[in-house]
């Protein structure tokens, strides 16, 4: 999901059922407090790698999101536009019928 919101085309991207598949609840750690005096280095390292980690998923759950909410705005005034030909057929095929029923019994 590299693409921005801008390059996404609802007609050729369709999501796999792994991608809408519902993530696990993940129930979180209570948090360990650390005194100042054991945070070195690696617990630096930890933390920056962490934090990164926290970015993309977050990101990624964004575009995610975003991308089902423009695909579904889409898919709803596309059934909109077919609902209004429907419509329109139905009322031509009404008239159609009215017009050969003066010829013939239907």
């Amino acid at each position: 999901m590299a693409s921005s919101g801008r390059d996404f085309d609802p007609r050729t991207r369709a999501f796999s059922d792994e991608e809408l598949k519902p993530q696990p609840m993940i129930k979180k750690s209570r948090k360990q407090f650390v005194p100042d005096d054991l945070k070195d280095d690696k617990y630096w390292a930890r933390r920056r790698k962490n934090n990164m980690a926290a970015k993309r998923s977050r990101d990624a759950r964004r575009m995610k999101e975003n991308q089902i909410a423009l695909r579904a705005g889409f898919l709803e005034k596309e059934n909109m536009g077919l609902r209004q030909e429907l419509d329109r057929l139905k009322n031509e095929n009404m008239l159609l019928r009215d017009k050969l029923s003066k010829y013939t019994d239907v």
